[in-house]
């Protein structure tokens, strides 16, 4: 399963009603650190696949799910477990420390 594509029309069923932790990926497609992470991020969409679900945003498109969680700055990934934001960064991080952030999150 690769990342899910969220806007405003799914981004409340597929992530605040999720029963499973949430990671989302706010990005741009002209946002280089964004392109770095883009790969890990569906490394570990795989790899966790069935723990955690991966999502991204594109905030070019869903500005109005972006303004909502106040993103200013991009990659911004945050981290919802039963509807509400637990965890989040902001900016490209490397492999292990991404999946170190998912690995707290998961049982």
């Amino acid at each position: 399963m690769s990342t899910l594509h969220l806007n405003s029309r799914n981004f409340n069923t597929e992530v605040l009603e999720s029963k499973t932790p949430v990671l989302v990926d706010f990005y741009a497609d002209w946002c280089g650190p964004c392109h770095l992470i883009s790969p890990m991020i569906e490394d570990l969409a795989v790899k966790y696949e069935g723990k955690i679900k991966v999502c991204k945003v594109n905030v070019d498109f869903s500005n109005d799910v972006a303004g909502k969680y106040s993103i200013q700055s991009i990659p911004t990934v945050l981290l919802f477990k039963d509807g509400k934001q637990v965890d989040g960064f902001m900016g490209a991080l490397p492999q292990d420390r991404l999946e170190s952030f998912i690995k707290k999150h998961i049982s």
